[in-house]
């Protein structure tokens, strides 16, 4: 199998996969509460997890690369759970700035940020913006869950969409890390459901504390998730990022 992680290659391998213009892949997630039954690194393994399986599957077809993640995001409305780390957005701009920069003076010319987690989407689709003016280089953006909202909405039975510590990212958790869910917690994991704040259709938005939408910590239906489905969509995700690398986001 090829090596695609970054920091498995030695540098005389990524100078030769920058000579053939890689794509470089950055997983960016967060380190946050989910719930009494998963762990805090939820966002970063599951971003990671799609990256990895992603650049395997394209690797055949174009050079590409996983960037070791990002696993810090913009978590200030799970703070009162504790156990959460969080960046500011000046902090957020300033980490992806210098990590891009070091990709692109190790020869690479093409990143895909690959975002794992909810409050991150929209500071993200601005700063896709603020890195490619800033360091005039091929910079784009997704969400890992986002690449293919059919593979999310069809795997699933209780939500059409990832919430928080649901179905979809406990069914995730149990396909790719079994051995990091609290599964005595997975029959009492349940909330409210909720929409993204990036795909809200609300005409107004203010800050929330996640504690005030759900006490638990959880939001949708972790309750009702397989390792089934959880694998159904990681492997669907993956083909779908691996189809969107191999085609060459950027070509006109």
């Amino acid at each position: 199998m090829t090596e695609v992680l970054w920091n498995h290659l030695t540098a005389a391998e990524l100078r030769d996969l920058a000579a053939e213009d890689a794509v470089v892949l950055l997983p960016v997630g967060a380190t946050e509460q989910h719930g009494p039954h998963l762990p805090t690194g939820v966002d970063d393994f599951l971003a990671a997890e799609v990256c990895l399986r992603a650049a395997r599957l394209a690797a055949p077809r174009t050079p590409v690369v996983v960037a070791p993640s990002v696993w810090s995001g913009l978590s200030e409305h799970h703070m009162a759970f504790g156990g959460t780390l969080t960046l500011s957005l000046t902090t957020l701009h300033a980490l992806l700035r210098d990590l891009c920069r070091s990709i692109l003076r190790a020869g690479f010319s093409r990143i895909l940020i690959v975002n794992g987690h909810g409050g991150n989407m929209t500071a993200l689709r601005a700063l896709t913006t603020e890195l490619t003016v800033e360091l005039s280089a091929r910079i784009a953006s997704t969400d890992y869950f986002s690449v293919s909202r059919d593979v999310v909405r069809d795997a699933l039975d209780t939500q059409d969409g990832l919430m928080h510590a649901c179905e979809g990212e406990t069914s995730m958790m149990l396909a790719a890390h079994p051995e990091l869910v609290r599964h005595a917690y997975v029959p009492d994991a349940h909330g409210p459901a909720i929409t993204l704040p990036a795909e809200s259709t609300d005409p107004i938005h203010m800050a929330v504390p996640f504690g005030e939408i759900t006490p638990s910590g959880v939001a949708g239906h972790g309750d009702a998730a397989t390792a089934e489905k959880g694998e159904r969509m990681l492997s669907g995700l993956a083909r779908a990022l691996a189809d969107i690398v191999a085609d060459d986001p950027w070509k006109p």
